[in-house]
């Protein structure tokens, strides 16, 4: 997994470290046409040039998200500006996923392909995942375990719960005060905070929704 750090949500996942770096400029360039869409200020047919700023080898879950101890940006406290950047990138990639999925009927969603899970099953571990990632930093996140549960047991929910679950996920990160975005809470090896927090719930979303582009096609 590569994490381009300088442009916050922006995560390559291959199957080895080489593939990833090779697949890094190309990736850099879809993110940045993404941002593009959505008016941010970027030019997406720029040179891209990668380099190796640091290669981390240690953690429990090694290229999967989350390296132990952390980026050293990770513990920089967290500015309203990137906080708010950060806010409205996950609404997009959110609004997205939820486009491409809106068309499909209850069967569509819950067809298991040979390799990998359905895409119900990608919906609920996202949407649960991006909770995980708030109640680290500050708690338990109101009104979603139920939410979740519907999700989980009644079929045909997924899409209307994803919403509701996002929404709730991008309203507290977007309510973050100055004492949380300084926060650093132990959880295990790992050390949460809001910049960690954020930055995953992106790279995150991001992935997921390149994985639901590749499996729904064209739009």
């Amino acid at each position: 997994m590569v994490h381009v750090l300088d442009l916050l949500g922006c995560v390559v996942h291959e199957r080895t470290t080489e593939a990833a770096l090779q697949a890094a400029p190309g990736a850099i360039r879809q993110f940045l046409r993404f941002l593009s869409r959505y008016g941010e200020p970027v030019d997406s047919d720029q040179a891209i040039e990668t380099r190796i700023r640091e290669h981390v080898m240690e953690g429990n879950w090694l290229g999967y998200g989350d390296p132990t101890p952390g980026f050293r940006r990770d513990f920089e406290p967290l500015a309203v500006n990137t906080l708010e950047q950060g806010v409205r990138r996950l609404g997009w990639m959110k609004e997205e996923i939820i486009q491409r999925l809106k068309k499909l009927d209850i069967t569509a969603l819950a067809e298991v392909p040979d390799h990998g899970r359905s895409l119900a099953a990608i919906l609920e571990h996202l949407a649960e995942s991006q909770i995980v990632y708030v109640r680290y930093l500050v708690g338990p996140l109101e009104g979603t375990s139920g939410l979740l549960r519907t999700m989980q047991k009644e079929q045909g929910t997924a899409l209307a719960m994803f919403r509701e679950l996002m929404d709730l996920h991008v309203a507290r990160l977007a309510a973050l005060n100055a004492a949380e975005r300084e926060l650093q809470v132990p959880h295990g090896q790992v050390t949460w905070t809001a910049h960690r927090a954020l930055r995953r719930s992106l790279e995150h979303a991001w992935e997921h929704l390149r994985e639901i582009e590749r499996r729904t096609g064209a739009v």
